[in-house]
């Protein structure tokens, strides 16, 4: 053992100046089966009063699963909008790891939130850090240079709060357009994604993963995309991954070239398989999939954490949810811990079920042996992070460093470059300023010093109509966050926007979260703008000059539902005549 200054020896794990491996390796035979079952658990925490239980995600107190239950992985939910707060909140939670039998630090983990969806399933608002595109908008605008900044600019964010796990990027290929979760991808291509996640990568975890980095995990390994129907399988309609292209290695392709950037976790998602070579069950129970393609034949040695909730029925924002246990529904929660483990998972996302774990390596359905190859890989991460050196934060550089007014101008530039004109008819784009301007879908205060906003289309030059994408609205608190569906405007929308079109030239901004149909809009507007996230400003300075739209299609915008639904949801670019190519998009230069 080394020994301190005052000549207390020192276990070797609490020794900064050895490896992560000798140190994790030091520690293990010292955690109880309990603790070390802890491990394994990534449950989810909403900062507040550490002694409060959470009932709206299902959630004992945070302090009961700190200390109680073992568990030191958590996924923060929800805004954040008061940084120095939330890094007091996270101090107080390592104080009370600390304080447990071995001092084992939390690892805080938070999905996307950077950015302008605000889905509890999915990613949080931006808050108080800084605001970018989504990433379709940071595909549109072809740049690994901006990806990586913006990758870094958000890893100092991220450390300055505590949070040292990244629950992205979303890699998956957005081949099926009807696809809930494309907004979180970098598109339709495999080539521009595979370059862009390097890029992500580099900006997250640095050159050298450590102390200042940020654990990235990959998500959704084999590539969540080819979804039947474009049904998103958080929900039983949407369990089956389908594959009439045999295109299934063509979706490994991003995650190829992530795990050859040093990709250090990786999440499979809730889909089961169809039509393949593989089981049809879920992939993080399928073995084939998790130990025979990603371990085995891609070499990966990192940790693999389940998607979040395939153990436990639960509900979410007052609903329903049944476990995401696709294809091995008649397993009990025990038989489907040993399962995933069985499969070479080494963490359940969303859970918080330790029990489950010991009652497994008790009765011998799992071996001490396999639980402790997880435990270490998990132990590995803390020490490398240095977060057994040092957990905690400064509220005050929180404070000056989250939401920095050069991070959010950096990310309000994106958001203007991000900007995809599709048609100029006549060069309407830009407009010129003192015009009669009538909008929806904007704040008329945002026209202050532009041009003066009237009530009716008659009375205006030009209309300026900011509309959301098409969605069929589906039941439910949590459900109803998922946009599926059709991707066409109802007739009674489609006809009122057409109206305005021929009443006045109109400059349309469709926000896509996914593709639209969108022919007749297209033939119809004087101009036709898409955008990926980006506020009402910086909308308004592309269309009155003040920036030019420099973003290009990130995926093919179809035709028709016709030619969707014709289309296999597999294959890239497959929808017939679509009205735009991927990569389409004007500028005013």
């Amino acid at each position: 053992m080394t020994q301190t200054p005052a000549g207390t020896a020192v276990p070797p794990h609490r020794d900064p100046q050895r490896s992560a491996a000798e140190r994790a390796a030091d520690l293990l035979p010292r955690m109880t089966l309990e603790e070390k079952a802890g491990l394994l658990f990534h449950s989810m925490v909403v900062p507040g009063p550490v002694q409060q239980a959470q009932p709206a995600f299902g959630l004992a107190s945070t302090a009961h699963m700190v200390t109680g239950q073992h568990l030191s992985h958590f996924n923060l939910v929800g805004s954040i909008d008061d940084p120095a707060a939330t890094a007091r909140w996270q101090n107080e939670v390592q104080e009370l790891a600390r304080r447990t039998r071995l001092g084992i630090p939390v690892t805080f983990s938070t999905d996307p939130r950077n950015h302008f969806t605000d889905n509890a399933g999915v990613a949080a608002a931006a808050g108080g850090l800084s605001q970018w595109p989504e990433p379709l908008g940071l595909a549109a605008l072809r740049s690994a240079e901006l990806v990586e900044r913006f990758a870094d600019v958000a890893r100092r964010e991220y450390l300055a709060l505590g949070l040292r796990v990244a629950l992205h990027p979303q890699i998956d290929l957005a081949t099926e357009p009807r696809w809930a979760r494309i907004a979180g991808t970098f598109g339709e291509d495999a080539d521009l994604t595979s370059e862009l996640v390097r890029a992500y990568l580099r900006g997250f975890q640095t050159a050298q993963v450590g102390p200042g980095s940020v654990s990235t995990m990959t998500k959704h390994f084999p590539g969540g995309g080819p979804q039947r129907d474009g049904e998103d399988p958080h929900f039983p309609y949407g369990r089956e991954q389908v594959y009439p292209g045999g295109r299934f290695d063509h979706h490994l392709a991003p995650f190829r070239a992530a795990l050859d950037a040093g990709a250090r976790q990786v999440m499979p998602y809730y889909g089961m398989p169809v039509g393949t070579e593989h089981e049809e069950v879920a992939f993080a129970f399928n073995h084939g999939v998790i130990t025979g393609l990603l371990r085995e034949e891609l070499g990966f040695d990192g940790i693999v954490c389940t998607d979040w909730g395939l153990i436990t029925d639960t509900q979410i924002m007052g609903q329903d949810m049944p476990a995401r246990a696709w294809g091995v529904e008649h397993l009990d929660e025990l038989s489907r811990v040993e399962r995933v483990l069985a499969a070479g998972c080494d963490q359940f996302g969303g859970e918080a079920r330790s029990e489950l774990v010991v009652e497994l390596v008790r009765t011998g359905r799992v071996s001490q042996e396999r639980l402790d190859v997880s435990a270490a890989r998990l132990l590995r991460e803390k020490f490398l992070l240095g977060l057994f050196d040092d957990p905690f934060v400064d509220p005050e550089h929180a404070r000056v460093t989250v939401g920095r007014a050069d991070f959010r101008a950096q990310g309000e530039v994106a958001q203007r470059e991000a900007v995809t004109l599709l048609t100029n008819d006549r060069g309407l784009l830009p407009l010129g300023r003192g015009l009669r301007v009538y909008t929806e879908g904007i704040d008329p205060a945002a026209l202050d010093g532009r041009a003066s906003v009237v009530g009716s289309p008659e009375e205006a030059d030009v209309a300026v109509l900011r509309l959301e994408a098409p969605f069929e609205p589906r039941p439910g608190g949590f459900e109803a966050m998922f946009h599926a569906g059709s991707l066409a405007f109802a007739r009674e929308e489609l006809d009122r926007v057409l109206a305005v079109c021929r009443t006045v030239p109109t400059v349309v901004d469709v926000h896509l979260d996914r593709p639209s149909v969108l022919p007749e809009i297209a033939a119809a507007a004087g101009a036709l703008l898409v955008t990926f996230g980006s506020s009402g400003p910086a909308l308004l300075d592309v269309v009155f000059g003040a920036a030019s739209p420099r973003g290009r299609l990130p995926f093919d915008l179809p035709s028709s539902m016709a030619a969707v639904e014709a289309s296999r949801p597999d294959v890239p670019f497959d929808t017939a005549d679509p009205l735009f190519r991927f990569g389409h998009g004007l500028s005013y230069d």
